[in-house]
């Protein structure tokens, strides 16, 4: 029987490390934000729409610039209006912020990722941190705390925030590991005083919750839930906190039957075989535990089926394609958005086997090589992604 401690389960959630900045010349400056404070509360993505962000639009830009194939080069511009999530993933990152929510009209949302854990990604290499998991009070004081207070200074801007990726089901699934042991307190620690602090009046906040392979496995549901829920518990129970984000960087789809292993041996231990069928199970384990149970899951890059040759399988999957875009019309009442969390086209991990952070996983067959370390352009891989779009830009 298989509860899925993949040891290397999701480093593919690696951030923006080396965003380049964006050309202010090539930025069209928006209205900025709404004339009075922002109060959210349930679903924001019925009202607004998630913001196509400075940064990828950049990235999306200067890409374009490297295209031949006029089709192919007008397709990809249009990602650049696609909204998805800005990755605060270091220290020096923050600085970024003021920026990306100077241009933010009234009627978008900023999406967030909130990723520098102390000894973050304790189950991987690709994405491993800035921060000691000694490091706790750094955490504090020079990350979230500074993170509050820009939220703060901007009450009329809207923002959806991922909390911490890779973390609590990492707690969960590989306990065993000395990383993950090491990580453990000041994950639980970390998170929770993210949470309590930056429970604004502006800000809706999505706890990461692995996916259907990973906390989906039946002896995981209710440990998951409960590793969650205490969390969220410790932290107060924060209102602001709509529920968990699925599947960020990930590969499953949203509906499938028969699920890309489903018919695997192990099949059986597992009844959450694409993320609908998690929805289904996991939020009344939340519910039971005591937190909110609504969901937004990533579609990001989750166009193509049946690419992995594992469900643990998660590096710069050959043969993906961009999925569908944001949109709260998910069909699913705890469904509140599709989203893109991952920027399409920043690599998940280098296949470079010489590389200090080198994960065997990103060297697997169905990896694509040759790919550049973790959140960096890989200008093939993008080209690819806009290729195997469904539906197609």
């Amino acid at each position: 029987m298989k509860t899925f401690a993949y040891a290397a389960i999701f480093a593919a959630i690696s951030g923006a490390l080396a965003a380049p900045a964006p050309t202010k010349s090539n930025v069209v400056r928006k209205r900025a934000a709404c004339s009075s404070a922002v109060q959210l509360s349930g679903n924001v993505f019925k009202n607004k729409k998630l913001h196509a962000n400075i940064y990828y639009r950049s990235e999306i830009e200067a890409a374009v610039q490297q295209m031949s194939d006029a089709s192919l080069a007008s397709a990809a511009a249009k990602v650049a209006d696609v909204g998805s999530f800005l990755w605060i993933d270091t220290i020096e990152r923050i600085g970024i912020l003021d920026d990306a929510i100077a241009e933010v009209p009234c009627d978008d949302v900023l999406g967030l990722v909130i990723y520098d854990l102390p000894g973050r990604d304790c189950a991987a290499k690709a994405s491993n941190g800035e921060l000691a998991y000694t490091e706790l009070s750094r955490y504090k004081s020079e990350y979230i705390d500074p993170i509050v207070a820009k939220l703060k200074a901007n009450p009329n801007t809207a923002f959806a925030l991922v909390i911490e990726p890779d973390s609590l089901p990492n707690l969960v699934t590989n306990a065993d590991l000395t990383t993950c042991q090491n990580s453990a307190t000041p994950y639980k620690e970390g998170v929770a005083y993210a949470l309590k602090n930056l429970n604004l009046p502006n800000v809706v906040m999505y706890i990461d919750a692995g996916h259907g392979g990973w906390l989906g496995w039946n002896d995981n549901l209710k440990p998951g839930a409960s590793m969650l829920a205490s969390v969220y518990k410790a932290a107060g129970s924060p209102k602001q906190v709509q529920g968990v984000v699925s599947n960020v960087a990930g590969w499953n789809a949203w509906q499938l039957s028969p699920g890309e292993f489903e018919n695997d041996e192990d099949g059986q231990w597992n009844k959450c075989h694409d993320e609908k069928r998690y929805v289904q199970y996991f939020a009344p384990e939340l519910k039971s535990a005591g937190m909110p149970n609504h969901f937004i899951v990533d579609t990001g890059r989750n166009a193509v089926q049946g690419l992995r040759e594992e469900w643990g399988d998660w590096c710069n999957v050959n043969g993906a394609g961009f999925g569908v875009r944001p949109t709260s019309n998910t069909g699913d009442s705890l469904t509140d958005a599709f989203v893109w969390v991952k920027p399409g086209g920043e690599s998940d991990g280098t296949s470079d086997t010489s590389a200090t952070r080198y994960d065997s996983y990103c060297g697997k067959p169905d990896a694509f090589k040759p790919s550049p370390e973790a959140g960096t352009w890989n200008q093939a891989y993008f080209e690819m992604l806009v290729k195997n779009a469904k539906p197609a830009f």
